[in-house]
């Protein structure tokens, strides 16, 4: 399996481990939850939108944009835990997740140049 789906696979699970935290986050910051939803949602299409690009430079632009909202996903959680709204450690479940993603996209990153 390449790399490109497993990014894909794994920031999708990162999505959906991330949905309880949505809905809890949306009754105390609306405006995070939007953030990071966005962020969220960003990484996978991105990821997606890249592998059906034909060169490599193309993929490789929007496997950088994925990687930046997974790191703009990663800070909102941080924000999110450090504000006392989510548990501190599904924070650093999801951030090891996250983690994964970014280092994968890094790889495809460093692939398409």
């Amino acid at each position: 399996m390449s790399h490109r789906f497993i990014a894909f696979d794994v920031a999708f699970e990162f999505a959906h481990q991330l949905a309880p935290v949505l809905l809890h986050l949306r009754r105390k910051d609306r405006s995070l939850e939007d953030q990071l939803r966005r962020a969220v949602a960003s990484v996978v299409l991105n990821i997606s939108e890249g592998d059906g690009k034909s060169s490599l430079r193309d993929q490789g632009r929007y496997f950088e944009i994925a990687r930046g909202s997974c790191r703009e996903a990663r800070a909102a959680l941080r924000l999110a835990a450090v504000w006392g709204y989510v548990d501190k450690e599904m924070v650093a479940e999801l951030d090891a997740i996250a983690n994964r993603v970014c280092a994968l996209l890094s790889k495809l990153i460093s692939r398409a140049r």
